[in-house]
């Protein structure tokens, strides 16, 4: 046998370095796969080889602060189709479409699509749901889904907000506490094969995660009473809009907030503005959302406006802060004031107020006595007060969209801006933030957080975690506070705001009436801020009505608001009369639903409560609800949306 030649070796040795080099190659990849890849691969052949429908989740529901449900879910279904198993397309679809009320040919055309699986329908209602399930068409599926329903309508829509189709927050509570109320998808698993057949009837269900339960400080017996006082107020005044805001001034927690008009959040997309609705058509695109938007929008938080005459307890709370003014300081108006070149008129003249002290200045509400405290605190202090009493800045409250002031830089504050700012003009803020620096005025110079988010509640309604704000350090002193509490309760008693007393209960409060821009247009905003009781204050309350025709002035468009509105909630939330012994007083509302007028008035007086409504009957509605514990004489609406 012939030896092999040295080249022959060479090769040899080269042909099994090579088979060496791509065993180790092939080995490293197969490594490579196993350790780094394998997991990646068996989910994807998993994938290939399953298909999932996906359950939707509980959405979270929300609750005032009485447990009572003002957001909630409620259980549907959702109807799909695997167009690979549908064995007739036709009848499959001329079956669905008729059960469901939808165009056979949209029917048609989604179950001969190419695709894995296809939703026909969702929100479909359990009876529909079931019929569906019974026909036991192949390649249908009747799966889990979800509802968003709002027991109460449009109470307090703006503020609630509501979800879209795919049960995602679009505006209000919904939207800024998504992640807390959405929960996790679940989902339903079959095994198929590379046509997307089901191999056999086995599923794997993976439960879905509901949302947790938000517990907000909203109270529903005080939204409803708001509302239906500010739509009241606004029909009267054929007003533009108005907004109502009620809170607790030493913790922020707001109790109601209303806007009026409102709208339907069971039918969030559907306009409420009859002229609108009557045009609808001609419409473009872009209009039509633009007055959905405008629909949705909270103006208590979303909206600046010149404060006027309320904003002058600010100027007031410098002053005697500074010490430019006392109590005692007297003051003179001619029915102007000179700032600059400019001569700047009383809301009175050309009749004057002529001596008067700093606090019947208050009462007055006299445009000059602000001025002058103004110009002794100078451009830079004043500023200052701007600045401590927030209006620089956001509320921090738990909503999106919220606004802030639009104020001037110090460096373009001369005379004229000085003097017009003391009295509450030549700037914006929102309600909020006003009515956020009132009640620094009043809890001894705390600046709150307003907020609406309480907590988080589990299924069975107790509290599993409760949210904390910032309460800060105090930005005036306490004898300040004690001081501007004696002398908004005089407004209430002898001043502008006497159209807001309330027998038996001291409350303090201030007026305004802005004349809205451009001047001399003829418009203005009447609005009202009180507080109760003066000398402790529980719950703080604001109105403001835009464009009320007629009179205008804001003690007396926005005070018989505010009285009638403390008459009923300080009956509820068990604030005493003056001497009053608030256990001695407690009586439990009784259930008036379904009663002809005569019999709620005498079920209702026999348990010491007054009946208040405009006579209809039966009696759908009542507010309080039964059950609620009262003070003994509270007014029990009937028959009031």
């Amino acid at each position: 046998m012939q030896k092999p030649t040295i080249m022959e070796k060479k090769r040899l040795v080269i042909y099994l370095s090579c088979c060496l080099a791509g065993f180790l190659v092939l080995f490293g990849r197969l490594c490579f796969i196993e350790i780094y890849r394998a997991p990646q691969w068996q989910e994807m052949a998993y994938e290939q080889q399953t298909r999932d429908r996906l359950i939707t989740p509980k959405r979270g529901d929300i609750v005032d602060r009485n447990g009572i449900g003002i957001a909630q879910t409620q259980t549907v279904n959702a109807i799909s189709v695997i167009p690979s198993q549908i064995k007739e397309p036709e009848q499959t679809a001329q079956f669905l479409s008729e059960t469901l009320e939808l165009s056979y040919d949209e029917v048609l055309q989604k179950i001969t699509q190419r695709v894995a699986l296809v939703r026909i329908q969702s929100k479909v209602d359990v009876e529909t749901a079931q019929s569906i399930r019974q026909a036991n068409l192949a390649g249908v599926k009747v799966d889990e889904d979800v509802q968003r329903v709002y027991p109460y309508g449009d109470m307090a829509a703006q503020v609630i907000g509501f979800v879209g189709k795919d049960n995602q927050g679009i505006i209000g509570l919904e939207a800024k506490y998504e992640e807390m109320l959405k929960g996790e998808e679940g989902k339903i698993l079959t095994v198929t094969d590379a046509a997307g057949r089901e191999l056999d009837s086995t599923q794997e269900r993976i439960a879905p995660v509901d949302g947790q339960t938000l517990v907000t400080t909203l109270d529903v017996v005080i939204q409803q009473y708001a509302e239906q006082t500010l739509a009241k107020a606004v029909e009267a005044k054929q007003a533009k809009k108005g907004s109502l805001i009620v809170l607790n001034p030493q913790n922020g927690e707001i109790y109601a907030m209303a806007n009026y008009p409102s709208f339907d959040l069971n039918d969030p997309f559907t306009i409420q503005d009859e002229t609108l609705q009557a045009n609808w058509e001609q419409l473009s695109e872009q209009e039509r959302n633009d007055a959905r938007n405008q629909m949705w929008r909270n103006s208590a938080i979303n909206d600046t406006y010149e404060p006027g005459s309320i904003f002058k307890i600010i100027t007031s709370v410098a002053g005697l802060e500074e010490g430019v003014v006392t109590p005692e300081s007297t003051f003179y108006c001619r029915g102007y004031y000179v700032a600059g070149d400019r001569q700047i008129k009383c809301w009175r003249y050309p009749r004057t107020h002529g001596s008067e002290t700093f606090v019947e200045g208050v009462q007055n509400s006299c445009n000059p006595v602000f001025m002058e405290i103004a110009d002794r605190l100078g451009a830079e202090t004043f500023m200052k007060y701007m600045d401590l009493f927030g209006f620089h800045e956001k509320t921090g409250i738990d909503l999106a969209g919220e606004a802030v002031g639009i104020i001037h830089d110090l460096d373009n504050v001369g005379p004229v801006e000085l003097a017009t700012m003391s009295f509450g003009q030549s700037f914006q803020i929102t309600p909020l933030q006003l009515l956020r620096a009132a009640s620094a005025t009043v809890n001894g110079g705390y600046m709150i957080t307003p907020h609406i988010g309480y907590g988080i509640a589990d299924e069975n309604g107790e509290m599993v975690e409760v949210f904390s704000y910032d309460k800060g350090e105090p930005i005036i002193s306490q004898e300040t506070s004690e001081v501007m509490k004696e002398i908004l309760e005089s407004v209430v008693a002898v001043g502008t705001g006497n159209k807001a007393t309330v027998e038996g209960y001291r409350i303090g409060g201030k007026t305004a009436t802005s004349e809205k821009l451009p001047r001399r247009s003829g418009k203005y905003i009447a609005s009202f801020m009180t507080f109760a009781p003066a000398n402790d204050p529980q719950v703080m309350a604001f109105v403001m009505i835009d464009e009320p025709q007629g009179v205008y002035y804001g003690g007396t468009v926005g005070g018989p608001v505010m009285q009638e509105l403390l008459q009923n909630i300080l009956p509820y939330l068990q604030i005493p009369k003056e001497g009053e012994v608030l256990e001695e007083n407690q009586v439990i509302v009784p259930d008036v639903i379904g009663m002809t007028w005569e019999e709620a008035v005498d079920t209702l007086q026999a348990s010491g409560l007054v009946a208040d409504g405009n006579g209809a009957e039966p009696i759908t509605s009542q507010i309080p609800p039964a059950g609620e514990s009262v003070l003994e004489g509270t007014k029990i609406l009937l028959n009031e949306s």
